[in-house]
């Protein structure tokens, strides 16, 4: 190395390390950091419109970017904004914008499909991160993104927004206190109105506005055969996760958060199939998921059928909840309806006590942005990694399963009294939608072990074959961060 090469690299790596070993209080020192944290929201098609008025009014925020493939959306958007004032930058594709050094963070409110890839991508080019839920479309993926927020000390906040709300927080730690005694069960619940997305005949052409090759990215890039691109990706699996992976990854988050649990569940297994419809979407509209931890089970329920057949709009209720989370203690139970309340109950389901109160998710990522501590988010990449990974390994059981007569499924689940009581409600549920289920059979899941350290199944190759996917180049997530 000669004498000019060797300067530049000692003081490059001086510069490198400086970097790296900033405290919290020297960067608040750097230039910039006491100013506005510059934001670019990524896919605001649905759930990104919130991400856009959030960071609006969030102090210390500033909206300067937005990313998106349909052109149409983009613009609107864009033109909205400016006529409030904002001067946006407009950009197609994720690896142009992460070039840009005025950007400091950006959010991912794009399909499923894409999150793990866009937060890795972005955290590697020094960006900190706000992603969506599920924060992954399969378990190693997820995993992948928290060591890649680990190794480039980067702020990566999961949009579960629950979690920074006071009123669950109080409630949660009046679970964790012992409050109501030895926890016995949890129980997530989202009962949810999907209708049918119909079929199509042959392939279905994209929106001309829409990049369809980045749209895809990560996916397989296939005819489009359904009749809506945007929204029904949940519904089928290349590019979604059903409802249990939609809604059902926040009271997933929320049941997980109630046990304590921090790790997969030990073992898994799931049941359902999409019914009272035929069309396009492959995904169960109704399920059952059994995690079942050492201390305490998990389990949740999807349903995307109404009440009863010809009433379009009323869904089940149980105990008190429809989308939400009861959780069973020694002492009483724990009802969690919404995102920001719980009300406590004895065992004669006598009204106790009461949390509520709500905060802003968006505000908890720029004190996270601001502090550099993960441990400043309430909602760090870790614990949306591990509730996606539930929800993940949920669906793996179910697209292991085979088709089973009722009498088959009660047989094999009569050592289960809570799986006994779930699938019956389950099959009254179907009954009064005039779901037949001796002529349309439920998928009855593999019952799958794991081992929570490595996040990998035990002695089964089918089910760790679905812990990860074959991505499309070059929109791959790399083996190793």
């Amino acid at each position: 190395m000669n004498e000019m090469n060797r300067r530049r690299f000692i003081k490059s790596s001086f510069v490198g390390a400086a970097a790296m070993s900033l405290s919290a209080r020297s960067w608040s020192q750097v230039s910039g950091a006491n100013e506005d944290i510059r934001i670019a929201v990524v896919g605001f098609n649905g759930r990104g419109k919130d991400h856009i008025q959030g960071f609006q009014k969030t102090k210390g925020a500033r909206l300067v970017a937005l990313c998106d493939v349909d052109s149409d959306v983009l613009e609107g958007e864009a033109k909205a904004l400016e006529g409030k004032g904002l001067k946006i930058e407009r950009y197609t594709d994720i690896r142009k914008l992460l070039e840009s050094k005025d950007i400091d963070a950006i959010s991912i409110a794009t399909p499923n499909h894409w999150h793990s890839l866009m937060a890795i991508w972005a955290v590697q080019a020094g960006k900190d991160v706000y992603v969506e839920k599920p924060v992954s479309h399969n378990v190693s993926e997820g995993r992948r993104v928290v060591q890649a927020a680990r190794k480039y000390n980067r702020i990566v906040q999961t949009g579960t927004q629950s979690r920074s709300n006071p009123g669950l927080r109080e409630a949660v730690a009046y679970l964790h206190n012992g409050s109501l005694g030895k926890i016995k069960l949890a129980r997530g619940l989202c009962y949810k109105r999907r209708a049918s997305i119909g079929k199509v005949s042959g392939p279905q052409q994209p929106p001309a506005s829409v990049d369809y090759d980045l749209w895809c990215g990560p996916a397989p890039k296939e005819p489009l055969m359904r009749a809506k691109l945007h929204y029904d990706w949940h519904w089928v699996w290349p590019t979604g996760c059903g409802d249990l992976g939609n809604q059902g990854i926040h009271q997933m988050d929320i049941a997980r958060w109630a046990l304590g649990e921090n790790e997969l569940s030990p073992r898994v297994f799931s049941l359902g199939g999409r019914f009272g419809y035929i069309d396009d979407g492959t995904t169960p509209n109704t399920q059952l998921i059994f995690h079942d931890y050492k201390k305490a089970p998990l389990i949740f329920e999807v349903r995307g059928l109404p009440t009863h057949k010809g009433q379009d709009k009323e869904m089940d209720n149980y105990k008190g909840a429809s989308i939400g989370v009861i959780v069973d203690c020694e002492h009483g139970h724990m009802v969690i309806p919404s995102y920001d309340s719980a009300t406590v109950f004895d065992n004669d389901w006598k009204e106790i006590k009461r949390f509520k109160g709500g905060a802003s998710h968006y505000d908890n990522f720029i004190k996270g942005v601001r502090s550099r501590k993960p441990s400043d988010l309430n909602a760090d990449i870790l614990e949306g990694h591990l509730s996606s990974g539930l929800c993940h390994t949920g669906n793996i059981s179910y697209r292991l399963g085979s088709q089973e007569s009722p009498e088959s499924i009660r047989e094999k689940i009569k050592g289960d009294k809570e799986a006994q009581e779930s699938f019956e409600r389950f099959c009254t549920h179907l009954d009064a939608n005039g779901v037949d289920l001796n002529a349309s059979k439920p998928i009855f899941g593999a019952s799958l072990k794991m081992n929570p350290k490595k996040e990998t199944f035990r002695n089964n190759s089918a089910a760790n074959t679905f812990l990860t996917r074959e991505y499309r180049k070059p929109f791959v997530v790399p083996e190793k961060v």
